[in-house]
Formats: C-alpha cells, sequence, structure tokens
C-alpha cells in the first residue's frame, strides 16, 4: 500500500481530477487548502507596503489543494497517469505535485 499526495495547484482541476481519479478505483481521500510556503514568506514580509504593492505588480500564486488517499501497489501507476492527465501534464509549470510513500499499515479503513 502507498499514501498518495496531491498538491494541486490548478485548483480549477479538482472536480474533474476527483471524478477521474474514482473512475480509476480511487475510493475516498482527504483534501485540505494549503498555501505554498513562499506565498506564506511573501505575507509575512516585515514591510506591509511593499506586500501590498507586490499584489498589484504580481501575480500572487493562488491557494492550493491537498489530496491524499491510500492505494494498493497495484494502483499506484495508474493513479500517477490519471492524475497527469487530468493536470494537462504533472510537469507543467505551476501545476502541482504528486507522491507517493509506501505504508506498512492502514487502520480504520473500509474494505469490501
Amino acid at each position: 500500500m502507498q499514501v498518495i499526495f496531491v498538491v494541486l495547484n490548478k485548483i480549477e482541476c479538482l472536480e474533474d481530477l476527483l471524478a477521474r481519479l474514482k473512475k480509476a478505483g480511487v475510493t475516498g481521500g482527504t483534501i485540505i487548502d494549503s498555501t505554498g510556503m513562499v506565498k506564506s514568506l511573501e505575507e509575512s514580509d516585515d514591510s506591509y507596503l511593499l506586500g501590498s504593492l507586490r499584489l498589484f505588480l504580481e501575480n500572487p500564486h493562488p491557494d492550493s489543494k491537498t489530496i491524499f488517499f491510500i492505494v494498493n501497489n497495484e494502483q499506484v501507476e495508474l493513479v500517477r497517469k490519471t492524475v497527469s492527465d487530468a493536470l494537462g501534464g504533472i510537469d507543467n509549470h505551476d501545476t502541482g505535485i504528486v507522491f507517493g510513500i509506501p505504508i506498512s499499515f492502514a487502520d480504520g479503513l473500509i474494505k469490501k
């Protein structure tokens, strides 16, 4: 089993991504509102005036969504492809990231 994390910068793709994941066999997960570190550092800038001006001069990175779910090892490649396809290519600039971490157990999952 693996827990797959998707940090989604293209939040407008969320609904389509979730529909595709369901079709690929992902039956549950958790979605968390998240913010990138760079944006957080910009917001805590000591200079309020410079920080405010930056909002008008730049297109600040929008908030993101972090999705995580558990899949069987056999599903990992299908899930990676599904995520990349739903986002028009995960390697494109400002799309997001996806990664998996092996887990040794997961209590509390409902098995069918």
